[in-house]
């Protein structure tokens, strides 16, 4: 490998945030953290190990994630509860607050909606930060475990990957024929994964997840959501992401009503005109 005299020189020159988002909408998070205070459980939704499970939240309602009996993570879709063509945008999410969502990020729906379907309220491993292997929690840079890439590698024909979970989990509740619900299924957010890019390789990794029995992560709906929850065929993900021989266990879903908020609505959608300067 030949490199230019001003190879060094090109790799100092100093980085530019692609979307500073400064200007964007602020939640207002204290309003909304008293308002999950108060907040009483209407539903809960149980995920087995190696399966997916749907939920429902209407606007305005949270919905929790929650690690009940081992260390599992959780591959999470969402979608508008009236509308499957508005779904979460996991590479806008990351584009406009990182890798992974800390309290106080939206998380970010399709074009041409572009707008907050859900806010992070509270994470009970917002302690955790970034480590020494730049690895942190909550990513939206894994795309999901599927039985393509799976074929692709090892040759294998495996049905409990997150993607076909998901699949079977979205055909069930909405009647539909796998075929029919699979183009809906999307790049997830990977719930509990605690993930990060090599620093020699630049390749993603996971590494053995913090989460705990008691630990939890909440949601405010911005819109109506219809959710679907893959307890990852890994268990913690600390060897394998694809596996029957991992530690797995359980995720429970609650959905939770805190009334009436004063001075929330749900977001309109984005105001772009939608001409493409046509």
């Amino acid at each position: 490998m030949i490199q230019p005299p001003d190879a060094e020189a090109r790799r100092a020159v100093a980085p530019v945030i692609c979307y500073p988002n400064d200007t964007l909408p602020r939640p207002d998070l204290a309003g909304y953290s008293a308002a999950l205070a108060r907040a009483t459980v209407i539903d809960t939704v149980t995920v087995p190990p190696r399966e997916a499970a749907t939920f429902r939240v209407p606007a305005g309602g949270f919905f929790r994630i929650a690690s009940v009996d081992g260390p599992q993570v959780g591959d999470l879709n969402l979608w508008h509860a009236e509308d499957l063509g508005e779904r979460f945008y996991s590479g806008k999410t990351r584009a406009l607050h990182g890798t992974h969502v800390n309290v106080g990020d939206r998380l970010w729906s399709s074009f041409p909606h572009l707008r907050p379907m859900a806010t992070v309220v509270q994470d009970s491993l917002d302690w955790y930060g970034i480590d020494t292997f730049g690895g942190a929690v909550h990513d939206v840079i894994g795309t999901r475990c599927d039985p393509y890439t799976g074929h692709l590698l090892s040759g294998v024909q495996y049905h409990q990957c997150c993607h076909s979970n998901l699949v079977r989990a979205l055909a069930a509740e909405l009647g539909m024929s796998p075929k029919e619900a699979e183009p809906h299924v999307h790049d997830v957010l990977n719930v509990f994964m605690c993930t990060g890019f090599t620093r020699d390789t630049g390749q993603y990794f996971m590494k053995a997840s913090p989460v705990r029995p008691g630990d939890s992560w909440t949601c405010l709906a911005e819109v109506p959501l219809l959710g679907a929850l893959s307890a990852c065929p890994g268990g913690d993900c600390s060897a394998e992401h694809t596996s029957d021989a991992a530690a797995c266990y359980p995720l429970r879903v609650e959905v939770l009503d805190a009334g009436d908020m004063p001075g929330w609505a749900p977001p309109a959608r984005n105001g772009y005109d939608g001409s493409h300067g046509l």
